[in-house]
Formats: C-alpha cells, sequence, structure tokens
C-alpha cells in the first residue's frame, strides 16, 4: 500500500508542477514588452519569414506587444511606428478573446507587417472580389479568404513579394 501511495503522491507532485510551469519549454525565446499571449504568433512569424528567406529576430527588433481595448469601432489591431512609440502593435482584447487562432494570427502578422516588413495597406483583389494581401485594410471592397488552403499563398504574398 505504501508503494502505492508514494507512486500517486510522486504522480500528483509531477502533475502539480507541471501545471504550474506549463509555459517552460515551449517558446525557444522570450519577447521582452510582448504580452506572453503573442510569444506564439511572434516566432510563428520569425518561423514563416525564414522559410522564405529572410531572417528576423523580434526580440532585437524591439517590436512591443499588447492586448488592449482598442477604443475605436472595428479595429482589430494597429501598429505605431515612425512616432513617440515607435514598434508597437496592439490587439484589441475584445478581437482576441472572441478569435481563432487562424484570426489572431491573422491580424498579428499583418500588424508585423506594419511594423517589421514597413508594409501599407493593399487592397489588390482578384476577379472573385478576394483579397489578395494580407495587408488589406479592412475597409475596402476585398474579402478575406485568409484560411488553411490558402495560408501559405498570403504568407508568400507576406514575405516574399516585398517592394
Amino acid at each position: 500500500m505504501k508503494t502505492i501511495a508514494l507512486s500517486f503522491s510522486a504522480f500528483y507532485v509531477l502533475i502539480h508542477f507541471a501545471s504550474c510551469n506549463k509555459d517552460l519549454g515551449f517558446f525557444e525565446k522570450e519577447y521582452p514588452g510582448v504580452e506572453s499571449e503573442l510569444w506564439e504568433y511572434y516566432e510563428e512569424f520569425e518561423f514563416q519569414a525564414e522559410k522564405r528567406g529572410l531572417t528576423l529576430d523580434l526580440s532585437n527588433l524591439k517590436v512591443n506587444g499588447e492586448i488592449s481595448e482598442i477604443e475605436e469601432p472595428g479595429v482589430a489591431g494597429s501598429c505605431q511606428y515612425g512616432s513617440a512609440i515607435n514598434n508597437h502593435i496592439t490587439i484589441d482584447k475584445t478581437f482576441w478573446d472572441r478569435s481563432s487562432n487562424l484570426n489572431k494570427e491573422f491580424v498579428v502578422f499583418h500588424e508585423l507587417g506594419h511594423c517589421v516588413l514597413f508594409r501599407g495597406h493593399d487592397e489588390s483583389q482578384n476577379s472573385n472580389g478576394l483579397c489578395l494581401s494580407i495587408m488589406r485594410s479592412g475597409i475596402g471592397t476585398c474579402i478575406d479568404a485568409y484560411s488553411d488552403a490558402n495560408r501559405e499563398s498570403y504568407l508568400n504574398e507576406l514575405f516574399v513579394d516585398l517592394d
């Protein structure tokens, strides 16, 4: 009986320790000035850029990020660069709380496209009215089509077609 109790106790301690430290080893690096909920998207942005021959280190570039309410209606994210608050993205908390991981990625990558790649908005669309760029403004007439099925083409446009 002591063996079972000891094994159960050891298992309980291990589970408790692991649950308190769920982030250990998950991220390869930290992003100072960035809320931890955004880290996986920063890492993925660097990874996707690297896959396309562009080496980025968002930690060294000091691109801060936060999730907080944006007062302007209909705005999911913003990037401030070239101002008093340089290289800072804000993702709207209401948007964040109700969005899928894919939609979160879309908005974080869009804002990093401004702050890191210095991309402006691109309202181009195909003959079906679908947006051709992740950098669309959201106030144009094109229809968002960012999905698992066409994610690669949007990311190619974001990282490869830099003009």
